[in-house]
């Protein structure tokens, strides 16, 4: 690895060493459940403030490394092309609300001009990274350690539109946990206009919220077994549901038919910490068993969804729950000496994980390495 992997490396541990500053942990339940009308007290208090100035911190380095690249990831100038299009007014096959936004953005600054057009999208996507975060996440910065090292944030600098969708389905998690469907539905709706395939969490993170509040019959198991049957043997149904939103993805680059091994070790991963400490951390407690489930639908995914075009993009809607469901599980070990071997094998694996994730951003199909931004290239 050259130098500018550095940048990656630095940007992540200094950006978890300010997160341990976060202390969320008495305040996140306020938060799923809707604040003040559920009791929380109003107001801020002083750890409330030390939580917001180390979170903006956070921030600030996040977007701002996000924002500042130039010819950063491999879709890159692609992106930059779809620009010139959207303003010339000739077709593209992005969102409508990608396009005007495009459109604005180039009426202020002038056609071509690319670089704002990148760092809002930045500065929005990281926004929503972090909200999420510090709205769900317990432990702030092992959760930021986790969408750090586990290539949530970095793959963002590539596929902006997705990535955006992702971290709005991040966001919205909490509403499903409120029960607040409308408000779920409503931000969904507000990511599909920038990538339609958002949507697809509207089923998925309701019918993880509908098992994670219900004690499991037969019957759910049957109905789960047969479903599976129809991804293994109905694929080609699900394909044409596929391709008539997606018709460019038929026999494209995209449509490779790989399984996701690397995912599939994760989510097993993540299954075999959920049943060690089922009796301390998940059983009656709905928000772990909600991040549990998408992690099983997730598992599903990878190894009965090979058929699906960039199957991995879907299973990060449901895998990317692990940010919040790994520290939730840890938090509720009662032995400490195996609560702490947990922990630092977590941390080893994902850091293990991050250093293959830095030498692949090489890559012809990755370019997320070498970093360039236009303050100093």
């Amino acid at each position: 690895m050259e130098r500018s992997a550095l940048i990656y490396i630095l940007l992540t541990v200094v950006t978890v060493v300010l997160g341990l500053w976060v202390d969320n942990r008495d305040y996140v339940a306020g938060y799923i459940q809707g604040g003040r009308e559920f009791g929380s007290r109003p107001g801020w208090d002083r750890q409330q403030a030390r939580n917001t100035v180390a979170m903006v911190a956070v921030y600030c380095l996040m977007a701002g490394v996000s924002a500042c690249r130039i010819a950063v990831g491999n879709d890159y100038w692609v992106y930059r092309d779809n620009f010139k299009l959207i303003a010339q007014g000739r077709y593209v096959s992005s969102e409508v609300g990608f396009n005007y936004i495009v459109k604005w953005m180039q009426m202020l600054f002038g056609y071509d001009n690319y670089l704002p057009i990148f760092a809002l999208f930045s500065i929005v996507t990281v926004f929503f990274f972090v909200k999420a975060l510090h709205d769900q996440g317990g432990s702030f910065a092992f959760s930021l350690y986790l969408l750090m090292t586990g290539g949530f944030y970095f793959n963002s600098l590539n596929s902006v539109r997705y990535y955006l969708a992702l971290a709005v389905a991040l966001y919205a998690m909490k509403y499903v946990l409120r029960g607040a469907y409308g408000k779920f539905i409503l931000c969904i709706l507000a990511g599909a206009l920038f990538h339609k395939s958002v949507l697809l969490v509207i089923p998925v993170y309701m019918a993880a919220r509908f098992l994670a509040a219900i004690h499991l019959k037969k019957w759910h198991y049957m109905a789960g077994s047969i479903f599976i049957a129809t991804l293994i043997f109905g694929q080609n149904y699900y394909r044409e549901i596929i391709f008539y939103f997606y018709p460019y993805y038929r026999d494209s680059m995209f449509d490779s038919g790989q399984l996701s091994y690397v995912n599939i070790m994760k989510c097993i991963g993540v299954l075999a910490l959920s049943l060690i400490c089922y009796g301390h951390s998940l059983k009656g407690n709905l928000q772990n068993r909600f991040y549990f489930f998408l992690n099983l639908f997730g598992l599903v995914t990878y190894c009965c969804g090979s058929f699906i075009p960039e199957v991995s993009r879907v299973g990060y809607y449901m895998i990317i729950s692990q940010v919040f469901l790994i520290p939730g599980l840890l938090s509720g070990i009662k032995k400490v000496w195996f609560g702490r071997l947990c922990r630092a094998g977590v941390i080893s694996a994902f850091a293990i994980y991050f250093v293959f994730l830095l030498r692949g951003m090489y890559a012809v199909d990755v370019r997320l390495l070498p970093y360039l931004n236009w303050i100093f290239n």
